[in-house]
């Protein structure tokens, strides 16, 4: 798609890798103390039982390896979504799609190469905070599983850079598009004049 100057404004909408990584420890605070308070209020207080059992170095280094795989695993799968969500929205499909790191921040990415409408920019934005934060977070309660909780905690902190993108664009009309920016981290929006 092609958008000219006469018919649409080019907007600049990015975020600081630098400001993301700030406010995702600033609201991991308070995203931490409601899901786990909400969690003690339904499960009891029992989430300490871990501390006061066993605390052997081999329980310490299994159960920490397994959160460092499920970690790593939750980012591969972050980008992924976010990869399978905008694919859905692309002429191209899937082939429109590309996936790399931002080398200085160690900062994996998903690059759609076609532009998309904002309301679908918005959906492959935010869906991975949805299934991999908001989901396990929210399913932990229901279940009583405190480290799903945490696991949903932690995806929901590291979806950040997404919700901050996703609040640049809000007042958009979903209508108008989105273009993924080639080298930061955000979108150039094109309104229809």
């Amino acid at each position: 798609m092609t958008f000219t100057e006469k018919d649409y404004e080019k907007v600049l909408r990015t975020i600081s890798i630098e400001k993301a990584n700030k406010l995702g420890i600033i609201v991991l605070i308070p995203v931490f103390v409601v899901f786990t308070g909400i969690h003690s209020f339904f499960w009891g207080n029992h989430l300490l039982d871990y501390f006061r059992t066993d605390f052997s170095p081999i329980k310490i280094l299994r159960d920490g390896s397994l959160f460092f795989i499920a970690c790593l695993i939750g980012i591969v799968l972050h980008e992924l979504i976010h990869g399978i969500s905008f694919a859905l929205f692309a002429k191209r499909g899937f082939r429109a799609i590309r996936f790399g790191i931002m080398a200085p921040f160690l900062t994996p990415y998903c690059h759609c190469t076609e532009p998309l409408k904002i309301r679908h920019y918005l959906f492959g934005a935010l869906t991975p905070a949805v299934i991999l934060g908001l989901g396990p977070a929210i399913t932990g309660l229901f279940i009583g599983k405190y480290l799903v909780t945490f696991l949903g905690i932690v995806f929901i902190v590291s979806a950040i850079g997404d919700l901050m993108i996703a609040h640049l664009l809000w007042e958009e009309k979903p209508t108008d598009y989105a273009q993924d920016h080639p080298s930061e981290a955000g979108c150039f929006v094109f309104r229809k004049r």
